[in-house]
């Protein structure tokens, strides 16, 4: 064999090792195929959670201020917040689609907010937890929500609902949603963002509209019909 052919030889050799170290390379660890499969199969991957409460509000259809009578959930306790927050208004119509019964915020002449409160339980609000509300807005208003921790901390989320036009079911994750301190008493914001609260024990939910009333008639104020919220009881 001339030395040409060898060194020839000893190339293809070489080439050909590289090709098989390049395709053992390239082969998945032993069940990492079975893992991927079928959309993440073996990956951790949060579960949604259940409905933890929904409040829908009773009215005799008479327009009053908002008590814990009209509280239709008998596990909930309601809480107004704010200096004017008593002000705060039920009104609308059962089986009324165009005007159903809801909390309005017209007669705020301040910032005001509420709040429900479970009886027996805090909510895990982690992971997947969720809030679902129909809302209706007049002028630039908007409802934001609202958490009190465990600890006594109230935070507002930077998620702002409010149509000008119709009644809107809107549904928004809670793991989206950027916090602020909430200076609960005057229902303003504090201007202090919240990395990464610990939600899983929380002790109020709610919202609050962060503008005054403008009264009656068309002008500035929310209304929210049903409320829920998604996450996982934690006994008091």
């Amino acid at each position: 064999m001339s030395r040409r052919t060898l060194i020839l030889s000893m190339l293809n050799c070489a080439f050909i090792l590289a090709v098989v170290l390049n395709a053992v390379a390239q082969q998945p660890a032993p069940g990492a195929a079975e893992k991927g499969k079928g959309g993440g199969k073996g990956k951790a991957v949060a579960a949604r959670v259940g409905l933890f409460f929904r409040e829908e509000w009773k009215s005799d259809g008479k327009e009053a201020p908002i008590t814990g009578g009209n509280v239709a959930n008998p596990n909930l306790e309601l809480k107004l917040y704010g200096p004017t927050g008593k002000e705060i208004q039920i009104t609308g119509a059962a089986n009324n689609e165009t005007n159903p019964v809801h909390a309005w915020t017209g007669l705020c002449t301040t910032p005001c907010a509420l709040a429900l409160r479970d009886k027996t339980n805090f909510v895990d609000l982690s992971g997947l937890s969720r809030i679902r509300w129909v809302t209706t807005m007049s002028g630039y208003h908007q409802v934001r929500p609202i958490v009190k921790l465990a600890s006594g901390t109230w935070l507002v989320g930077d998620k702002a609902d409010g149509s000008a036009t119709d009644w809107l079911e809107t549904e928004f994750s809670l793991a989206d949603v950027k916090w602020l301190n909430l200076d609960i008493e005057n229902a303003v914001t504090k201007g202090v963002y919240v990395p990464n609260p610990d939600l899983t024990k929380v002790d109020e939910v709610g919202f609050v509209d962060l503008m005054p009333g403008s009264g009656h008639g068309a002008g500035g104020w929310a209304d929210v019909g049903k409320f829920e919220v998604y996450g996982k009881p934690v006994p008091r």
